[in-house]
């Protein structure tokens, strides 16, 4: 795990061990943020192999950093109203968000959404950024464009251009009072 990922869920473990009163959208933007911040550099590194790379990191590296920020109480992902892997389907709650920030140009901004058993989830959108488009983009290279037709033959996750809404950042976790 990367040094963000460990202070990432340190962080985490202090903030749900303190039962401190917390704004859900701030604690669900805390409990996201090394997600991001290492699937963020785990791509950059593996961008710098190529596009190729990029693809090996968001088939083995992505799921085991959620796996790793993840607890008994804290679930997190990533999803898209166009999936390239399946594993990554939506959460029965965060699909209907899903829903409307693809329906239509929708205000796109974090919402946080109260679930059962006293939890709480909390999505952001995930826009597409330049770097994005080796492997999600209108054009791939042919190389780029077979390992993902090998990889992911159901591939839906293709044709956006740079600010195309690509999918969300999603966590639930417990309520506090």
């Amino acid at each position: 795990m990367t040094r963000a990922g460990i202070g990432g869920l340190f962080a985490a473990s202090l903030l749900l061990a303190s039962g401190a009163s917390a704004d859900p959208a701030s604690e669900g933007a805390g409990l996201l943020a090394p997600f991001k911040a290492d699937l963020k550099a785990a791509l950059m590194a593996g961008l710098e192999k190529g596009p190729a790379g990029a693809i090996e990191v968001c088939r083995t590296e992505a799921p085991g950093i959620a796996a790793a920020l993840s607890s008994d109480e804290v679930r997190m992902g990533r999803t898209s109203h166009r999936l390239r892997n399946a594993a990554n389907e939506a959460p029965q709650w965060v699909a209907p968000i899903v829903a409307t920030w693809t329906a239509a140009d929708a205000e796109r901004t974090p919402v946080v959404v109260e679930l059962a058993d006293d939890r709480a989830g909390y999505v952001e959108p995930i826009m597409v950024q330049p770097m994005c488009l080796a492997c999600h983009g209108e054009t791939l290279a042919e190389d780029v464009a077979a390992r993902i037709a090998t990889l992911y033959p159901a591939d839906q996750a293709t044709g956006f251009s740079v600010g195309d809404f690509r999918g969300v950042f999603w966590v639930e976790f417990p309520k506090r009072d």
